[in-house]
């Protein structure tokens, strides 16, 4: 399944609804279609999408928004989803409506309406949530004419709605679980913003030779296994002894830390690209030079790489790595004003060919860099002490 668009209104830290298109905005040329996952029709979609914006701005809250969105969409309690969190704080009367918008591959786009609450008797430090109302639209692609209707569902029944007499549905569980069960569908998302902080390896086996040299040349082979609860690790540097370790913590010694979130990112990457899902990265930058990170976007970028179209959703700091999309409507802008705000890019450069970099750095997007005046009063500090 792909995601088409998400609307959510009520989240706490948010001023506004928060609202973000996964198909192409601006027109698509043909000579670009190789970039770009063809759904079908004249809907294309974005394979990569950057959130930026200045620290504290609301770039990981974004991306956490997204990950529990999929992660509703996939069946998953609301209660054990680690980024429930973004729920915390909201109105106990009106709750969050999440209005999520998606392809199935059954060819039907469809619509789902969800409104969490916070269910009753709860204390204000406890957060259990259930889901208080939720319907299901689907209509055929073939009704689709022009890009304009894609997302209209107007006249059209619900196919399905949430009872309180379903008394085998929990109530913390989309109705979605019905449908992906018919349909045997479903998102497959690699989430690794909870590695952010944390650069470790996530995976065992034998790491292909192809990614390893990539990352540091000077590697012979690397692989781990594991027996029991013991580790076996076997690095060999080339003209060197192998080492053998049985500690994951202790790679530290022996690899760089871009190497190793490297194998991280990139055996995940290669997961989505088999499966066409979903892969979420926060603070794309950390531990790597530029260049890993736009070889990464590039490749989720090619069809021949990636042709079921996974989506590469992350943050980064680093303004430069706009230059490597073609397309504005795949750069989102995060802002916070009293309240976190997310704009598409392409509402504000109209031309894909104005250097995104450079608009960025200079402040014409406003609120992109620092203010001034905390930088001059940041200054005199500094001098003063």
């Amino acid at each position: 399944m792909k995601l088409l668009k998400i609307k959510v209104t009520g989240l706490p830290l948010y001023k506004d609804a928060l609202e973000m298109d996964f198909f192409a905005r601006q027109r698509v040329e043909s000579e670009k279609n190789e970039t770009m996952h063809h759904l079908f029709s004249n809907i294309y979609l974005n394979n990569a999408i950057a959130v930026m914006g200045i620290n504290a701005s609301g770039k990981t809250t974004t991306l956490k928004t997204l990950s529990f969105i999929l992660n509703l969409l996939n069946n998953e309690p609301i209660n054990h989803i680690s980024s429930n969190e973004i729920l915390e704080g909201m109105n106990t009367e009106k709750g969050v409506a999440f209005e999520s918008y998606f392809y199935c591959e059954n060819e039907t786009i469809n619509k789902l309406e969800t409104v969490i609450k916070k269910k009753a008797g709860q204390g204000e430090e406890d957060n259990k949530y259930i889901i208080e109302d939720e319907k299901l639209w689907s209509k055929d692609i073939k009704s689709v004419k022009i890009k304009k209707n894609l997302l209209e569902f107007n006249h059209i029944l619900p196919a399905m709605v949430r009872s309180k007499d379903e008394e085998f549905l929990m109530e913390d569980v989309s109705i979605m679980i019905a449908f992906n069960k018919k349909n045997e569908a479903g998102f497959f998302l690699r989430d690794m913003s909870k590695w952010t902080d944390f650069n470790v390896l996530p995976f065992l086996g034998e790491f292909p030779e192809e990614l390893i040299a990539f990352l540091d040349p000077s590697i012979d082979y690397f692989k781990i296994s594991m027996e029991g609860e013991d580790f076996d690790i076997r690095l060999k540097f080339k003209e060197s002894e192998e080492i053998s370790l049985n500690n994951p913590v202790t790679l530290n010694r022996y690899l760089s830390s871009g190497t190793i979130k490297g194998i991280g990112v990139f055996m995940n990457a290669m997961f989505v690209f088999k499966k066409g899902g979903y892969l979420i990265i926060d603070e794309l930058e950390n531990h790597f030079n530029k260049e890993i990170v736009a070889t990464l976007i590039r490749f989720f970028m090619d069809c021949v790489v990636n042709p079921k179209g996974a989506v590469l959703l992350f943050s980064t700091h680093y303004s430069e790595l706009m230059d490597e999309f073609d397309r504005n409507d795949s750069i989102l802008i995060t802002r916070n004003r009293n309240g976190i705000t997310i704009e598409n890019l392409s509402n504000i450069l109209k031309r894909n060919d104005i250097k995104k970099s450079e608009a960025y750095q200079s402040g014409f997007l406003q609120g992109t860099v620092p203010a001034y005046e905390a930088y001059a009063n940041l200054k005199n500090v500094l001098i003063n002490s």
